[in-house]
């Protein structure tokens, strides 16, 4: 093994890249050091490197194309500049299209058949050439320089491309980093290779994200920018809860019990659909564990997101009185048409089932896919899940309607008997000092 080789060996395991990329980025760097020093702008260069023999090959690579005069293709620019300049003037752009008619010759990639035919007999039209170049002598400093520049750009963008290749293949896969910095409302997290953004809008309200602080994040999307990779992370999509659920709970994980649905309310909480793919297969005991040991797990995960695992049914009726769940539904009347959903339940249950500011209703709707207004049994009282946060406290209050005067009127007399004392204790000061 040649000392070149062992080079090439090193820089793979440092960066983590392929021998073949390597071996690549220098044959490239070849090819601008010989257009620096021996070649000229008109050239398509390749250049073929063996770093056992430390040989070097290079060649002009070029596409064999029809015969095109001087005089057709001075005519042809002369119209493609009209073309242009007429399609500049209805303010848009010329397409491709309208330029297809026209002969056109890249002199750097492209040579003409009757030139062709003197280099190889046997060419045809559409042909690759590669037209063997000699190499004069050894290369001078600066095109040394281009080789260097052009190895530390190209090894950059290659492992650019490996990350950028490695994460996208893990959009919407959970991966675990830690909190690098915080930078105004957005959150840096350490990946390890690379680092990924939470914008505010993927944060979880209520949590404090802590320089250090170990946190699993969800790669929503991955992009390649002109700097590189960018991965935007989110504690807040629903999918970190499917992606926790499947860690956390080998049934899910096996496929043997799947979820349903997921409605979440981030950082308060999210209700899990789930039905079991095994009749042996309890999915909501699995789900929960041995005295709540993976539940509280995946609690804990979520920042203390309150999680309420809901049985999966076929019959819609059955499946949204689940999604209620706490509250306890009378009935069910539904609306086909519209996918509206009537619920009825007892008085006492009222407010359970709406939940609080209406998150019960909101998230059973989202989980179920229907629009749902829970109805008090035997009154006018109801919430739809569409209007649920602008009425429940009203609803609430009309609750409470009785009640209340009660505890104002205790209120009251407990501020005027605390203003007489305040009176009777200022009198007998005055009092004491006369």
């Amino acid at each position: 093994m040649s000392e070149i080789t062992k080079a090439i060996q090193s820089i793979c395991a440092e960066k983590n890249l392929s021998y073949e990329s390597v071996l690549e980025t220098i044959e490239t760097a070849l090819a601008a050091a010989y257009r620096k020093d021996f070649g000229n702008k008109q050239q398509n260069i390749k250049a073929k490197f063996d770093p056992e023999k430390g040989d070097i090959k290079v060649w002009d690579v070029k596409t064999v194309v029809d015969d095109v005069s001087e005089e057709n293709l001075l005519a042809a620019q002369e119209e493609l500049t009209a073309r242009r300049e007429k399609a500049r003037e209805e303010n848009r752009e010329l397409t491709e299209e309208e330029t297809a008619d026209l002969p056109r010759f890249n002199i750097k990639t492209e040579i003409m058949f009757a030139a062709a035919k003197e280099i190889d007999k046997k060419v045809k039209i559409g042909d690759v050439l590669e037209i063997p170049l000699e190499i004069p002598g050894d290369f001078g400093r600066m095109a040394a320089q281009t080789a260097k520049q052009v190895v530390i750009q190209k090894l950059r963008e290659a492992e650019r491309n490996m990350v950028f290749g490695d994460y996208k293949s893990q959009e919407g896969k959970i991966v675990t980093g830690i909190v690098q910095q915080i930078e105004g409302n957005r959150a840096r997290i350490d990946l390890g290779k690379i680092s990924g953004i939470i914008p505010p809008e993927e944060q979880i309200m209520k949590e404090r994200l802590r320089p250090g602080s170990r946190v699993k994040v969800l790669i929503l999307f991955v992009d390649m920018t002109p700097r590189g990779p960018e991965i935007i992370l989110s504690r807040s999509n629903e999918g970190l809860v499917r992606e926790i659920f499947k860690q956390e709970i080998p049934e899910v994980g096996e496929d043997k019990i799947e979820i349903k649905g997921v409605a979440r309310d981030a950082g308060w909480r999210s209700k899990v659909a789930v039905a079991s793919k095994d009749e042996s297969i309890d999915p909501i005991g699995s789900c929960i564990g041995q005295r709540g040991g993976r539940i509280n797990t995946i609690i804990e995960e979520l920042g203390g997101e309150k999680i309420d695992i809901i049985q999966y049914n076929e019959d819609t009726k059955q499946y949204i009185s689940n999604a209620l769940s706490p509250a306890k539904v009378l009935k069910v009347e539904l609306n086909e048409k519209t996918r509206n959903a009537d619920v009825f339940v007892a008085p006492d249950q009222f407010s359970l089932a709406i939940g609080h500011s209406g998150q019960n209703v909101r998230l059973a709707a989202q989980l179920t896919g229907w629009n749902i207004k829970v109805k008090e049994d035997g009154t006018n009282n109801e919430v739809s899940s569409i209007d649920s946060e602008e009425n429940t406290d009203e609803i609430v209050e009309s609750e409470n309607k009785e009640a209340a005067p009660v505890k104002n009127e205790e209120l009251k007399k407990s501020d005027k008997e605390k203003t007489i004392k305040k009176k009777k204790v200022k009198k007998a000061k005055e009092t004491k000092e006369k």
